[in-house]
């Protein structure tokens, strides 16, 4: 009753004082005000760089794939960060690499969950989008890591490395492994994968450099990040294709399975093989002679800055528009490129002389 009475108290003063004063004689303490408490850009929009980092946050982290160890590895940099940081970690997600509907649901429950931020690394570019968009306006902040949504969706994108980077560089390795002329062909991992397919872009565009002239791009084929379907898509590539070159395969899924296929037929060391791997997966390949150089990110500090984003994020000291720079730990200080793009780096190249050098 005396709740109901304030309530009723408090209607009154707003209709006959002013609504500055009314605030002020009724105001209480709501969820909003906790989460804002301390970040002017929340209040505001803008980017306040001098906020200070929030702790007893919880970030959910979905991943394309829970059982995948790439995202494994991702996901173990962002729980340490958070750790870190003094937050709360909680991974959820499909365990099939293709269950779109099934992070649209995994979003719906952090949503529901109203956990302070989410860390998604997105199947397909549009259908996670209205999920998204529903966690935005209950105040949650979106930050997509590996694989993008629209912009509009997130945030702030943490990408692996520049798009553009990533789809020349693996042309320009297998092209050098090949000697400049052949056939080759791409093995990629589900059909709508949002990086994958920005990528393969790229392969497309610098193939048009008349330096690769001679080389022919006969077939992009789809794995589904599935080790047997892409070990079996190696092998029909090669059924298809007889006199082909080279394989670029920029998936860890897929470039381990092509790897596997290569290294046990007649075609080991004279198809060539490369894309995105991770040393752990690859060493064995590299060092009985099957594949020469590939190329990667390391995986946990691509997951640790996506963590360090979403609490900067919530924190107020970034809000992901263009130009704003956050420090992110050791990893240093980084700057918020168009459309909330935050790239992680360069890529490494690995090869014989140093992937004993590396552990992932």
């Amino acid at each position: 009753m005396r709740k109901a009475t304030l309530r009723r108290s408090c209607a009154a003063l707003a209709a006959v004082t002013s609504f500055a004063l009314a605030v002020t004689a009724c105001g209480g303490t709501t969820k909003s005000d906790v989460k804002d408490e301390g970040a002017s850009a929340a209040a505001t929009g803008k980017a306040d760089p001098n906020a200070e980092l929030k702790k007893g946050l919880t970030v959910g982290f979905l991943p394309k794939q829970v059982n995948n160890p790439y995202f494994t590895s991702a996901d173990k940099g962002g729980e340490a960060a958070l750790k870190e940081l003094g937050s709360s970690y909680k991974e959820v997600g499909p365990s099939s690499a293709t269950d779109t509907s099934g992070q649209v649901s995994y979003v719906n429950t952090l949503t529901q969950q109203q956990v302070d931020a989410m860390a998604v690394s997105a199947q397909d570019p549009g259908a996670l989008c209205t999920a998204l968009k529903q966690a935005m306006s209950n105040d949650i902040k979106v930050v997509t890591y590996d694989s993008d949504t629209k912009p509009e969706c997130r945030n702030a994108f943490v990408s692996q490395a520049s798009a553009e980077d990533l789809g020349r560089t693996e042309v320009q390795l297998l092209a050098e492994q090949i000697g400049y002329k052949g056939e080759i062909a791409i093995l990629s991992a589900a059909q709508t994968a949002t990086n994958q397919n920005i990528w393969i872009d790229f392969m497309k565009d610098e193939l048009k450099d008349p330096k690769y002239k001679d080389i022919k791009l006969v077939k992009v084929a789809y794995g589904n990040d599935d080790a047997q379907q892409s070990f079996q898509q190696t092998q029909g590539l090669l059924q298809e294709y007889p006199n082909l070159k080279g394989i670029i395969s920029p998936t860890t899924v897929g470039i381990k399975a092509a790897a596997q296929y290569l290294s046990g037929s007649k075609y080991k060391g004279k198809v060539k093989l490369t894309g995105l791997g991770t040393p752990n997966d690859m060493r064995k390949y590299v060092k009985n002679g099957t594949v020469e150089a590939f190329e990667l990110w390391d995986p946990s500090k691509l997951g640790e800055l996506a963590a360090r984003t979403a609490v900067a994020l919530v924190s107020g000291q970034i809000t992901g528009q263009e130009g704003e720079t956050f420090t992110a730990g050791d990893m240093g200080e980084y700057t918020i490129g168009k459309d909330g793009v935050i790239s992680l780096g360069k890529p490494t190249v690995f090869n014989k002389d140093n992937i004993d050098d590396f552990d992932f």
